[in-house]
């Protein structure tokens, strides 16, 4: 059972049906069990009325067939039998004790159809499949003490049925599936419709506005959806001027703060104290705008993100080494990805920035960071590694939300908490994913995963 539920949700890994797919399959198989269930119906109220009709031709026909035979003159029997093959397919055959016979088939219509016959004829009447392996319906007979067979073909006694009623099987059932599909698009559509503008919202992409048309429900839904995209697009409008308002009032009182500072003759320790405190006031500043920047659309075509971590690990790797840091990097060529070089810079630039601040090592308090990059799979991988003292498996998912800090960086350190905030609401506009996990045997490693271009 193990074994067999393993396959299953492999299975179900790789086959993954959305609601069009769902709906149409439910629907397609309810209507064939429907067709399946008419034609049972249908088939079983043919069979009565079918049966009896069939043993009245025969016994009408083995009358009018010993009358003629009776009444005709000798020597106009074999023209008679020969009119009655060639006009009306019927044949008679004398009947013989050694006769080869075969039974009819054991089914509801034709035991319905043998006990029609024989309530007519009599039950001494036989009914053959074929006698001496010469197919047909085969009746006895009797006139005087000569015996003979009626032989009727199968055809004209038979339930309809071969090719015609396969044309009209197939017709039944195209028209169930077409039917089936153009129903479940109907009702499917206006989802579809809610599903495309909300992954375009979730992009940070301005949504078309859905129709305020159809069905009461659809109505209510569009309407609602429509008026709070109004909403959001409003409040990003307004967060955006709140931002950039705060940081203009913040940051001209800071600079001349600093100057204040400088001009003062305050001694060199207070002054850097001072500076240090204005210096985390306006990096904190600096997070909250990078928070609240929007992120870029993403390019139509893929992006050589080789080129452009390259770029950034010279740019950084300068600005490490500045802070008594190390930074290396081991970078594949060619990796495309469809995403905007901007976003791309700001997501590795704060992994590498989180891990200058909190991934000092522990034995000579220097900052060792390695960046790399490489192709794995179906993705692109970009890992920031550092040698720190790492963080407890239960702090990852609080550390992705703004303003967290892992308890080892709440003191002396400077930041907001939003670094991590920003990389994961990046990576969602382009279908990405941060991981978070320590290193062996001391640091912390983030890795990115990109949809390959």
């Amino acid at each position: 059972m193990p074994i067999f539920q393993q396959h299953y949700e492999r299975l179900r890994s790789k086959v993954r049906l959305g609601l069009f797919s769902r709906s149409f399959l439910l629907l397609a198989l309810l209507m064939l069990v429907s067709l399946g269930a008419w034609l049972e119906v249908f088939f079983s109220m043919e069979e009565g009325p079918r049966a009896i009709q069939m043993a009245q031709r025969v016994s009408t026909s083995l009358s009018i067939t010993r009358s003629a035979l009776i009444y005709a003159p000798i020597d106009m029997r074999p023209s008679l039998l020969l009119d009655l093959a060639t006009k009306e397919s019927l044949r008679i055959q004398p009947r013989e004790p050694s006769d080869e016979l075969e039974p009819l088939p054991n089914s509801n219509y034709w035991n319905h159809v043998v006990a029609e016959i024989k309530n007519r004829l009599g039950p001494d009447a036989q009914v053959m499949w074929s006698v001496n392996k010469v197919p047909g319906i085969w009746v006895s007979f009797e006139i005087n003490d000569d015996r003979f067979w009626l032989v009727f073909d199968r055809e004209q006694l038979g339930l309809a049925a071969g090719i015609e009623w396969f044309w009209w099987g197939v017709t039944a059932l195209l028209l169930a599936l077409v039917g089936s599909a153009i129903s479940v698009r109907f009702v499917n559509r206006p989802l579809s419709q809610l599903a495309k503008v909300t992954q375009q919202l979730s992009r940070g992409e301005i949504p078309s506005p859905l129709p305020e048309d159809g069905p009461l429900e659809i109505q209510e839904i569009n309407i609602a959806f429509n008026r709070m995209t109004q909403d959001l697009r409003q409040t990003e409008a307004d967060r955006e001027i709140m931002l950039a308002g705060i940081s203009h009032d913040l940051r001209t009182p800071l600079a001349r703060m600093r100057l204040e500072i400088e001009m003062s003759n305050v001694s060199d320790e207070t002054r850097q104290a001072i500076d240090q405190d204005l210096a985390q006031i306006d990096h904190s500043i600096g997070q909250l705008m990078e928070y609240a920047r929007p992120a870029t659309s993403p390019p139509e075509i893929g992006v050589n993100v080789s080129e452009v971590l390259e770029d950034l690990f010279d740019r950084e790797k300068s600005h490490t080494e500045t802070l008594r840091g190390h930074l290396n990097g081991e970078i594949a060529p060619g990796l495309i990805v469809r995403i905007a070089p901007i976003d791309l810079k700001r997501i590795v630039s704060n992994l590498i920035e989180n891990a200058r601040r909190y991934g000092r090592s522990p034995i000579d308090d220097t900052c060792y960071i390695d960046l790399n990059a490489w192709a794995e799979g179906n993705k692109v991988i970009v890992q920031v590694a550092d040698r720190g003292s790492g963080i407890a498996p239960s702090e990852v998912q609080r550390l992705l939300r703004p303003f967290s800090r892992g308890e080892t960086a709440r003191t002396g350190v400077s930041g907001a908490g939003l670094g991590l905030a920003i990389v994961e609401r990046l990576l969602g506009h382009v279908g990405g994913r941060l991981k978070l996990s320590n290193r062996s045997p001391n640091g912390l490693v983030a890795r990115i995963e990109l949809p390959r271009g």
